[in-house]
């Protein structure tokens, strides 16, 4: 009898199903940081106070560290404050933004980043000394969680960085590259997208990709919230640019599969603590003096990207002498600035690229058939003017739609297409412009940059308050 009674609870042991325990990852993404070192020491004491609870936590960023900071960017190499900082933090991965190729210094640091770059969608000659993993794995105190990467694919097929800086480099569609890796889902405990594509392709990925079970943002520098809905069941964190804001998130896994998910939004600019360590290697890197020098004061703030576009045309013609300044629209930086003391550290970061000004000849018809293609009727596309204005006629429905493009001559009148303008313009302009680009005739060896400094030091007062040259006209 004893016997059978054994075996009978050697039977039940068995065949109890026992329930797994729900385990969890924990995950601190940030993602378009271009170059802010400033918030550096809150978002570290954010991460130290994340890591006391959960020891595990994997640190994340989803590209576009650099370009923005004149004190980050124009150090040698340039961008390594950032990586530094994000050495010391901890950070896990990163993804390859676009603005990662800006200045060919991506090179170099790719060997001082205790970190890998993830980009699944890019593969780099052996003369680039680009380094860049398409996917990594990670224990997460026993679970295995994969992550893969990608850039973004713009019109051109390739990311929107200088045609020089891609050189040797190769790049496909997400969207082909992506599903590749449905493999993982099948080994992980979590599979995870870092992603710098931008947040409707995110959602497309979603809907192509089921299997993933999160999608860590960026590049549009869309803030999205805890109501965010998942799209086909995957979660999509994604935060404004300049460190504003980082995402918690938390992966909950049980028996081999992704159960629950959740994101958190934390402020990082009204966190109260410093990493002391980041704290000093922050201020070590911002005392520079070069930085700090008044070029000029503005009477009046500017309060739109399009008066800065303005000045800057200005400052290009003056320095040049030419009849005709074009800026590319995403060139200048920085949306808006105070009125007061303009340092070279303002001039850096309303142009942080380095290109060089180009001087060039079109006629009038020229010119405006190049804009109209270069810009593809595209608000965020059309340049900032010198010389010229323009009246857009934009899609009430759809504000980044032009409908129709009036130029106009200095003096307000119509533009004379016929006659023949000496045009200042810089290196991107002319790589990027598309099949009715004009040729470089001079590349200059002062960039657009230096030539701002040197106006804004020669003018000592500028005021540009209402004197923007694009003129939006809203359809009813």
């Amino acid at each position: 009898m004893l016997r059978r009674t054994v075996f009978i609870l050697f039977l039940l042991i068995l065949t109890t199903v026992v329930p797994a325990q729900q385990r969890e990852v924990h995950i601190l993404a940030v993602c378009d940081a271009h170059g802010a070192i400033d918030p550096m020491p809150k978002l570290a004491d954010i991460a130290d106070s994340l890591r006391s609870l959960y020891p595990s936590l994997l640190i994340l960023s989803a590209g576009d560290n650099r370009t923005g900071n004149p004190i980050n960017d124009m150090y040698q190499p340039s961008g390594y404050p950032m990586v530094a900082l994000m050495n010391q933090i901890g950070f896990h991965a990163s993804a390859l933004g676009n603005h990662e190729f800006d200045v060919n210094s991506l090179a170099a640091l790719c060997p001082l980043s205790t970190f890998p770059y993830l980009c699944a969608n890019m593969t780099a000659d052996d003369s680039t000394g680009i380094r860049a993993i398409p996917y990594k794995l990670f224990d997460v105190d026993g679970l295995k969680v994969g992550i893969v990467g990608i850039t973004q694919y713009g019109v051109n097929k390739a990311p929107d960085a200088h045609p020089n800086c891609l050189r040797g480099l190769h790049f496909e569609s997400p969207f082909d590259v992506v599903p590749r890796y449905e493999w993982l889902s099948r080994q992980c405990d979590a599979t995870i997208l870092l992603s710098h594509a931008g947040y409707l392709e995110d959602i497309q990925l979603a809907e192509q990709c089921p299997w993933l079970d999160l999608i860590v943002g960026g590049h549009t520098h869309r803030q999205l919230s805890e109501e965010e809905p998942l799209h086909n069941g995957v979660l999509i964190t994604q935060n404004r640019n300049m460190l504003s804001q980082a995402t918690h998130i938390t992966l909950i896994v049980d028996s081999g599969r992704v159960v629950g998910k959740t994101a958190e939004y934390l402020m990082v600019g009204s966190h109260k603590q410093k990493n002391k360590v980041v704290d000093a290697m922050v201020n070590m890197f911002n005392a520079n003096p070069y930085f700090k020098q008044v070029l000029a004061k503005a009477e009046t703030p500017f309060e739109m990207r399009n008066e800065i576009g303005t000045m800057v045309c200005d400052a290009l013609m003056s320095e040049t002498g030419a009849d005709i300044a074009l800026m590319n629209y995403r060139g200048i930086r920085i949306r808006s600035m105070k009125a007061g003391d303009i340092t070279v550290n303002d001039a850096l970061e309303i142009d942080p690229f380095g290109n060089n000004a180009v001087l060039t000849t079109m006629t009038g018809a020229e010119l405006e058939r190049f804009l109209l293609d270069y810009s593809r009727m595209n608000v965020y596309q059309f340049p900032h003017l010198g010389g010229m204005s323009a009246n857009l006629l934009v899609d009430k429905n759809d504000p980044s739609d032009i409908l129709k493009v009036t130029l106009l001559g200095p003096d307000g009148k119509p533009f004379n297409k016929k006659k023949t303008y000496r045009i200042v313009t810089n290196t991107y302009v002319i790589a990027k412009g598309g099949k009715y680009a004009p040729k470089a005739e001079e590349v200059l060896e002062k960039t657009t940059s230096d030539l701002v400094m040197n106006y804004l030091q020669k003018q000592k007062t500028v005021s540009y308050q209402g004197k923007g040259r694009l003129h939006y006209i809203h359809t009813k």
